[in-house]
C-alpha cells in the first residue's frame, strides 16, 4: 500500500509549487486533478500541451501520477450531455500516455438534474443502467486500445451504488479495462454501519481483483457519501487497511475530502495501519 493524495488538495500559484507541497508531505503518489497543472484556456484545447510538462515536473520529482481525473456524469439524462461526457473521457484517456498514467478516475452518474454526487430514485431504474453501459460501450473500446484502465468508484449516489451493482457492471461490459475505485467510504447504506465489517469483506470479495486504485476518506453515517478526513469518522480503517494490502499489487490509497492541516494525521494513520498489518504477517 502506498499513501498518495489528490493533487487538487493544495491550492499553489504553479505546479511546481503543489508537487513540492505534496512532497513536504512525503508522499509520492498522486490522483491529479487537471486544475493542478493551472491551463492557460479550456482542457481540450490545451491537454495536448500542458501533459509534457505534468510528466516532466512529477518525473523529476519521482511522483507517481496513479491516475487522472476522468469524471463524467454517464447517467446525466440529456444524451447531449452525455455525448459530451464520452467526448471528454476518451480525450482523457488519449493524454494518458503523455502525462504518463494508464488509469482515469471517473463515475458512474446520478439522474439528479443539479449533481452527479447526489442520490436520485431514477438511479436504480433500468434506464439509467442501460445509459451507463452504453456509454461505458463507447469508450472502452478507446481504453483498450490505448491500454488504459476505466476505473470507476462504487458511489452510494450513483447508478453503480454498491460493491454488487458493481460487480454486474463490470460482468456485463466484460473488459478487461474496466476496473473501480475503492472507497470503503463510498459503500454504506442507510443501515449498513452496523455490518461494517460484512459490507466491507463483500466489497472485496466482489471487487477485489478489479480495483485499480483506492481512496481514503471517512463517515459519521451510512446513505450518503463519506466527506470526512480519513481516521476522523466510523470506518475501520484497521480492516479497511488490511483488505487493501491483501491485494496482488502495491495499491495506491488516495486520501482526499480533507484540508491540508489534516493531511499528516490521515496519512500517519494510514501507515500505522499498513506497518502494523505487516507485522502481523511477518
Amino acid at each position: 500500500m502506498q499513501v498518495g493524495i489528490m493533487s487538487g488538495t493544495f491550492a499553489r500559484p504553479t505546479l511546481g509549487e503543489t508537487l513540492d507541497a505534496i512532497l513536504d508531505h512525503d508522499i509520492r503518489h498522486v490522483q491529479f486533478n487537471w486544475g493542478s497543472a493551472h491551463p492557460a484556456g479550456p482542457l481540450p484545447e490545451v491537454i495536448d500541451t500542458i501533459c509534457p510538462v505534468i510528466r516532466e515536473e512529477t518525473a523529476k520529482r519521482d511522483i507517481v501520477i496513479a491516475a487522472v481525473a476522468g469524471n463524467i456524469n454517464m447517467a446525466d439524462t440529456d444524451p447531449d450531455k452525455r455525448q459530451q461526457g464520452i467526448d471528454r473521457l476518451r480525450m482523457v484517456i488519449g493524454a494518458c500516455e503523455s502525462v504518463g498514467t494508464s488509469v482515469v478516475a471517473t463515475c458512474t452518474g446520478s439522474r439528479h438534474p443539479e449533481s452527479m454526487w447526489r442520490h436520485h430514485p431514477d438511479n436504480a431504474s433500468p434506464e439509467a443502467w442501460r445509459d451507463v453501459c452504453a456509454v461505458l460501450e463507447q469508450v472502452l473500446p478507446t481504453a483498450e486500445a490505448a491500454g488504459v484502465m476505466v476505473a470507476f468508484e462504487p458511489e452510494i449516489n450513483n447508478v453503480a451504488s454498491d460493491a454488487k451493482k458493481s460487480r454486474r457492471l463490470i460482468d456485463e461490459m466484460g473488459s478487461p479495462n474496466l476496473k473501480v475505485v475503492m472507497d470503503a467510504a463510498n459503500i454504506f447504506g442507510k443501515d449498513d454501519l452496523p455490518r461494517m465489517t460484512e459490507v466491507l469483506d463483500e466489497a472485496f470479495d466482489l471487487l477485489g481483483d478489479h480495483v485499480a486504485i483506492a481512496h481514503g476518506k471517512d463517515l459519521d453515517h451510512g446513505g450518503d457519501a463519506g466527506h470526512l478526513a480519513a481516521g476522523t469518522g466510523k470506518l475501520d480503517y484497521a480492516r479497511y487497511v488490511r483488505l487493501l494490502c491483501g491485494l496482488s499489487f502495491d495499491v495506491p490509497v488516495v486520501l482526499h475530502g480533507l484540508t491540508e492541516a489534516q493531511v499528516d494525521d490521515s496519512a500517519a494513520m494510514l501507515r500505522r495501519h499498513a506497518a502494523a498489518h505487516q507485522a502481523v504477517s511477518e
